[in-house]
């Protein structure tokens, strides 16, 4: 199967740049996955798609702020570094520019020297391993100084920082958000459950290999990138319950989905699970866990696409996709979302 037979035109204006006011008031293509045929409805509508016994499992990753922009030193340029995976000892794998003026040994500083660092490693593939140095708790140091690490294609500055995070984000560790949980609000979660629908979480951090595009003809040679997730005793024991009583297994997201797939055992079931994945789910994938996915619109050629693809059927899946860019519907990050069923 070829990268490009997940291609699709989709007119630059159609980007989302800015989250919409009120969270739940994102459009909502509902998709039927076996007929291919599609409704327009509203993200408030979502609670008329689901029945009593169903669950819904979010991914409760945080983003990190950690975009950090400095100085070089001494009395060097301006330099970005960007964190990607806690090494441990104050160390982190990151993203530096520019790259050619940051080998090894260079140091930065942050925030008026609030923060400073220096390169220990540089690691095959450009990234570079930073150490470094502060007063008090390093979290707390990010969130004075870090930036969101808004997607490539999102170029406006966001004026609330919360609006990149779901309302139910609890651990901190993404370098992206999980998109698709943007459109929830608590009433909503609540309104589910009180019809009887199971909510559980997992955690995926998702690291910016989620944008990295599909180079190679043939999928197959594609490499994916590896993310750390955990599946809780409860959300297990949720997930097993509803599959015993007849109910839909939801993602909200390709994160979600992705995790519960990657440790299901072969007849779906469940245990408490953690560790590195790096599931490529594409067409021919049979979905051990997930009957439904609520999702936002993915760029053209990604792995996210084609995990959307392997769930509706590619030809459903363009189709939709079509006449989504026909209604003009925002995409991507902070566009609006699909449920597939």
């Amino acid at each position: 199967m070829k990268t490009h037979d997940f291609y699709f035109e989709l007119p630059q204006e159609l980007i989302a740049q800015t989250p919409i006011e009120r969270r739940d008031a994102s459009r909502l293509l509902v998709l039927d996955k076996t007929s291919g045929a599609w409704e327009h409805r509203h993200f408030f509508d979502l609670p008329q798609y689901l029945h009593p016994g169903d669950c819904l499992i979010l991914n409760d990753s945080r983003v990190l702020p950690a975009r950090l922009l400095g100085q070089r030193l001494p009395g060097g340029g301006a330099c970005e570094v960007l964190l990607l995976i806690d090494r441990g000892d104050k160390t982190w794998e990151c993203l530096v520019r520019p790259g050619k003026k940051m080998r090894k040994g260079a140091r930065v500083s942050f925030g008026d020297g609030q923060l400073t660092g220096e390169i220990t490693e540089e690691l095959p593939g450009g990234n570079r391993l930073v150490r470094f140095d502060f007063e008090g708790i390093f979290l707390e140091v990010l969130d004075r100084l870090g930036k969101m690490p808004l997607p490539p294609y999102i170029k406006e500055e966001l004026q609330d920082r919360e609006r990149y995070q779901t309302v139910y984000s609890k651990v901190v560790g993404s370098a992206a958000a999980p998109t698709a949980g943007l459109h929830f609000t608590k009433e909503l979660l609540a309104q589910v459950q009180a019809m009887g629908v199971g909510v559980g979480y997992v955690t995926l951090h998702v690291g910016l290999g989620t944008f990295r595009p599909v180079k190679e003809e043939e999928i197959t040679d594609h490499e994916m990138h590896s993310e750390y997730c955990v599946i809780p005793q409860e959300t297990a024991e949720l997930i097993n319950r509803t599959r015993a009583g007849g109910g839909r297994v939801i993602c909200v997201g390709t994160t979600s989905c992705r995790t519960v797939e990657s440790w299901a055992g072969e007849d779906g079931t469940m245990k408490a699970s953690a560790g590195w994945t790096n599931i490529f789910i594409y067409p021919g994938y049979r979905f051990k866990v997930t009957d439904a996915l609520i999702t936002n619109f993915h760029l053209p050629e990604s792995t996210l696409i084609m995990l959307v693809s392997a769930l509706a059927g590619r030809e459903h899946i363009l189709a939709a996709y079509q006449e989504a860019v026909r209604e003009k519907y925002r995409f991507f990050s902070f566009g609006d979302a699909m449920f597939i069923h």
